[in-house]
């Protein structure tokens, strides 16, 4: 076999491992994805979790990423099966992107604000602590909608449908379009947010041991005084570590569909070859289900260390659901006799 025809095959083979991707792959993300947001929300909407600022951050956020997955998965999987219309209709391209890019850009300022918010909480100053109010946590959560909106705007005039020499059909129209959108995309949605959660986490780490320095015997007479019930600091802590798992979770998933994004803008007119085109294609394409994958993994951190109060949260409204499942079961068989 020749260079040529070698070259030839792997295009084949890569084009049609990331066709099969879109079409498999896809759903079991958007199933995991979708049902663990679901049960998220749920969750941190009882009572359990309603008065405590970042379980609220936390639940704003599960339902962008609910969102998130809901406006690109479902485009994406159909794309495996029959036509993309978002990739052919110029409204439902820059909508879809308008929405998706929002909400996405939404979840993860979310998270920057929990971030700050147990940096607060677990300082030795009790002025910063003062900042850790739900009402604070309702003027975060309406800033980030305002400038998520604001940031992507200019996505229903660079973006158009039946674009070429793209890394999809539904993408920017001018060069500097996909400038401003991928540089867009990669810093001020992604980057940096996840920059300022990193920040925040490692300060929020020292906070923590610094306090804990502050407690030991030697040093009680100068220890911070916190009079909270001891099921609030449960929470607290729990969240805490949810929290710097979902940071260490988000950017391992998401930070490679920002570089890859800026990266194939930068090439875009170097002169590729079909190979080149087609490795590109498909290590674009896992990237962006990575990024699918990060949007959909909340609950399960959650599960994993949101300690007992939050599991017991789960079993609660598991055992609630069955019960109603049984109950409608059983109305539905005296209904049939």
């Amino acid at each position: 076999m020749s260079s040529m025809d070698w070259d030839a095959t792997l295009v084949s083979i890569l084009n049609n491992t990331s066709s099969q991707l879109n079409r498999y792959f896809s759903i079991i993300i958007f199933a995991f994805g979708t049902i663990g947001n679901i049960l998220n929300i749920l969750v941190l909407a009882e009572k359990t979790f309603r008065s405590n600022s970042c379980a609220l951050l936390f639940l704003v956020s599960s339902m962008a990423n609910l969102v998130t997955i809901l406006s690109g998965l479902i485009p994406r999987m159909l794309s495996g099966w029959i036509s993309d219309l978002t990739n052919t209709i110029s409204w439902l391209c820059k909508s879809r992107l308008f929405l998706l890019w929002t909400v996405r850009t939404i979840a993860l300022w979310i998270i920057v604000l929990a971030a700050i918010d147990r940096w607060l909480l677990t300082s030795t100053h009790i002025q910063r602590r003062q900042f850790s109010t739900l009402r604070n946590a309702y003027h975060g959560i309406i800033m980030a909608f305002i400038f998520s909106i604001i940031l992507n705007v200019e996505l229903f005039y660079c973006y158009e449908a039946n674009v070429i020499n793209a890394p999809s059909k539904c993408y920017g129209r001018t060069d500097t379009c996909r400038l401003i959108t991928d540089f867009s995309y990669a810093f001020p949605t992604n980057i940096i947010p996840i920059f300022f959660m990193l920040v925040f986490g490692i300060k929020t780490i020292l906070n923590v041991r610094h306090t804990r320095k502050r407690l030991r015997p030697e040093n009680t007479s100068t220890a911070p005084i916190v009079n909270q019930p001891n099921r609030t600091k449960k929470i607290d802590r729990y969240m805490l570590v949810s929290l710097l798992t979902q940071v260490i979770i988000l950017s391992i998933f998401l930070l490679p569909s920002a570089i890859l994004k800026v990266y194939s803008t930068l090439t875009i007119h170097y002169n590729k070859s079909p190979l080149q085109n087609a490795i590109e294609n498909f290590i674009f394409n896992i990237g962006v289900l990575f990024a699918y994958i990060g949007s959909g993994s909340t609950f399960y951190i959650f599960t994993l260390c949101g300690g007992k109060l939050y599991r017991d949260a789960v079993r609660n409204l598991m055992k609630l659901i069955l019960i109603k499942i049984r109950c409608k079961i059983s109305e539905r068989t005296l209904n049939q006799t």
